[in-house]
């Protein structure tokens, strides 16, 4: 844990030195795999395990946008805050050091959840260019914050597709109408609707910086609320 913690200390500090962040990202990923190691798994079962990715993967995509803004040190400012607060959630969280149950063993839930995670952090990053959009109405903020959301959604789609498979194999069937796929579809509805929307002219700039803010709210629900509030084939 102590590993965990050296990196909440290096985004909290990130905060004023900005290349703290890539130590942050850099000791994560090591806790990450050490603990893949040690379990035998991949270590994504679980509000520590998934908060610990989610935050990773926040970080690492936050670098190639960073790059393509001239005001990168204000984004990459907001994207230590949110990783400092994601590893601290995921510090009191739990974790999950039991052996997967035989459904879990599996490839395609393997894939199902690192592909919704990532899209999940890219999600994360559209917000957080949403609200620089807002602040000061650059369009090259809500532009970047489209394409992170173009991919986002890409990759959320592979994960459902894998997902099906996966819930074919445990289940026998390819849906489950349980909370969580149910808000699965929601959030999938939702990005689709966003991607529609940003064809249209009128839809540019602010009304997309909102819903960009509003899909990752409704993400963060699909994962975390509906896993701690609700029960569903995703609890474990």
């Amino acid at each position: 844990m102590w590993i965990l913690t050296l990196s909440f200390a290096l985004y909290l500090f990130a905060i004023w030195k900005r290349p703290l962040l890539y130590a942050g990202l850099a000791i994560q990923a090591v806790y990450i795999f050490s603990r893949g190691a040690e379990l035998g798994r991949l270590p994504l079962v679980g509000p520590h395990d998934t908060l610990i990715f989610l935050t990773a993967s926040i970080a690492a995509f936050a670098v190639p946008f960073a790059y393509s803004l001239k005001d990168r040190g204000r984004f990459l400012y907001v994207v230590t805050i949110v990783a400092s607060l994601f590893t601290v959630f995921a510090m009191t969280a739990k974790q999950h050091n039991s052996p997967l149950p035989p459904i879990l063993k599996t490839f395609w839930f393997e894939c199902h959840v690192v592909l919704a995670f990532m899209s999940y952090a890219l999600f994360g990053i559209a917000a957080i260019l949403g609200g620089m959009y807002l602040k000061d109405r650059q369009s090259a903020y809500e532009a970047l914050g489209y394409r992170a959301v173009l991919i986002g959604y890409c990759l959320f789609t592979l994960s459902m597709i894998f997902g099906g498979i996966w819930a074919y194999l445990a289940w026998g069937t390819y849906w489950l109408w349980t909370p969580k796929e149910l808000w699965t579809s929601i959030l999938w509805g939702f990005y689709s609707f966003y991607l529609h929307a940003r064809l249209r002219q009128w839809w540019v700039g602010k009304p997309m910086a909102y819903l960009g803010i509003a899909g990752f709210a409704i993400t963060l629900f699909t994962y975390l609320g509906v896993s701690l509030l609700m029960k569903s084939s995703h609890s474990f």
